[in-house]
């Protein structure tokens, strides 16, 4: 176990659950590698730990009440929020997972939760059918899509007596998430993703393109911006909303993706998760075309740029990991190596859409990591959560070579 910087600083959120205690080995551990822990302890959570264990733990006082007279004269909701580096809600019952999801602020800890301008990690513990329930879910999506990270929950044994996904992570693996996070942290490195379709234009109102909606590439430009890279998505037409802070470059067709990527230097990882049009029209009419009763309007196709081959092979400031993506109807794994070995790329991100149509627009995803030496097939998962996979690997790759 590494010590991590002395003056780093978090703050526990106990909230109301049988994993409460949990929590107790959580402080230790992190104190044991000079973390500074400051405790906000619910009511529910007080039915389960004491305020003293809590204390005598974490040797710092323990906040409780929202209407303090001594605290809140100095805002202690604003001040906890803001001298913290991150904020740990450990358990996360399924009431405040559904609090935070609705902006409620009725307690000290929810409305430090509603102030924060923090990181924050949730850890839930709940029964596996308050986990599975459609409106628990439906406050995870919600937070999630708003830049809040979970941690677990873990499959197991449940206090209450069954069995199933609902059980807290596990106080060291809880740690090692955070640790590993913060070491990721404003990593000095520059980054690259395309994505979203191209419009290649027939006439002023009609368009060859595809059903990508830039979402998972969006989130892959997210998840490196959340590390603290320096991002530059170029975009191509998506309804999708991306946060401040990643360079955002906004073109219609491959041609202009390709002129706008040329225009960036020094590019130390490149994502290619553009669904490219593979053809353009030779010459757009100006005007709309007219729908004729006996002659069929030929539409002359050219074969676009290929954006990731060029990428891939650059002999100047070629970017140290090159990524490729694979949307295929058959034989997923044959034809992504061939496009690894044809591209002169290093990784291919490959997907099967005939199996999950819905893949297309949706919020999940189901991929193969596709390397020349490994394939390496993921569970089904949210595209932020494959995102945030795939952008740790990808640095770590990168610091390793």
């Amino acid at each position: 176990m590494t010590n991590m910087d002395k003056n780093l600083k978090i703050l526990l959120i106990i909230s109301g659950g049988i994993a409460a205690y949990k929590s107790l080995e959580l402080i230790r551990i992190l104190k044991k590698n000079n973390i500074k822990v400051q405790v906000i302890l619910t009511k529910g959570g007080e039915r389960f730990v004491t305020a003293l264990s809590v204390a005598a733990l974490s040797e710092e006082k323990v906040y409780q009440d929202l209407f303090s007279l001594k605290d809140e004269t100095e805002m202690g909701h604003i001040r906890l929020s803001r001298e913290n580096d991150l904020i740990i809600v450990a358990p996360a019952s399924a009431n405040i997972i559904a609090h935070a999801a609705a902006g409620i602020s009725n307690d000290l800890a929810t409305t430090v939760l509603l102030a924060a301008n923090k990181p924050i990690f949730f850890v839930p513990s709940m029964n596996v059918e308050m986990w599975k329930n459609p409106i628990t879910q439906r406050n995870i999506k919600f937070l999630k899509n708003n830049n809040f990270n979970f941690i677990g929950p873990d499959s197991g044994d449940l206090a209450c007596g069954e069995e199933g996904e609902g059980r807290m992570s596990e106080p060291q693996e809880i740690f090692k998430y955070i640790t590993s996070t913060i070491k990721k942290k404003n990593i000095n490195l520059d980054i690259l993703v395309t994505a979203g379709p191209t419009h290649e234009a027939i006439d002023p109102v009609r368009y060859i393109s595809n059903k990508s909606s830039g979402k998972q590439g969006i989130e892959i430009a997210k998840a490196f911006h959340k590390l603290g890279a320096n991002v530059n998505l170029v975009l191509g037409p998506s309804k999708e909303s991306i946060p401040t802070g990643i360079n955002i470059i906004n073109i219609k067709t491959a041609k202009e993706m390709l002129t706008e990527i040329k225009k960036l230097k020094n590019i130390d990882i490149a994502i290619c998760a553009a669904a490219v049009s593979d053809w353009t029209i030779d010459k757009p009419s100006t005007n709309k075309i007219k729908k004729q009763n006996i002659n069929k309007p030929v539409l002359n196709l050219s074969l676009n740029p290929d954006i990731l081959e060029y990428i891939s092979n650059k002999n100047d400031n070629r970017p140290k990991l090159v990524i490729g993506f694979a949307a295929e109807t058959n034989n997923l794994i044959k034809n992504a190596k061939e496009k690894l070995k044809k591209k002169n790329c290093d990784w291919i991100v490959a997907n099967d859409v005939s199996k999950n149509p819905e893949i297309f627009g949706g919020d999940n995803n189901c991929i193969s990591l596709v390397t020349k030496n490994n394939v390496d097939d993921w569970d089904t998962c949210s595209k932020k959560e494959v995102a945030e996979k795939l952008a740790i690997k990808a640095i770590e790759n990168f610091e390793r070579n």
